[in-house]
């Protein structure tokens, strides 16, 4: 994740595959439910996939376009694939 320019990677969960998914708390009405989801079901190839996301609904679509732009795709760290959801990092 970059904080300095706002964007993050999805694959990196919330680059969605290897941040923790505290990090969608920055963008209102994605967490739980919807941050959840995304980290749920990566990796993604690309920030569109996320549309895909099984159950989705059209309000939680809506949420996702709001911040599209602030996500991006890299290929996941094996490391994190393996511990997308919860990296350990307490606080």
């Amino acid at each position: 994740v970059n904080s300095d320019v706002g964007v993050v990677d999805i694959n990196d969960v919330a680059s969605s595959q290897e941040s923790n998914v505290r990090v969608y708390l920055k963008m209102p009405g994605l967490y739980p439910a919807v941050a959840g989801k995304i980290a749920s079901n990566g990796p993604y190839k690309t920030v569109g996939d996320l549309y895909q996301i099984p159950g989705l609904s059209g309000a939680e679509k809506d949420l996702i376009k709001k911040y599209e732009s602030r996500f991006a795709v890299t290929p996941p760290s094996a490391d994190y694939v393996i511990d997308r959801i919860n990296n350990g990092l307490y606080r």
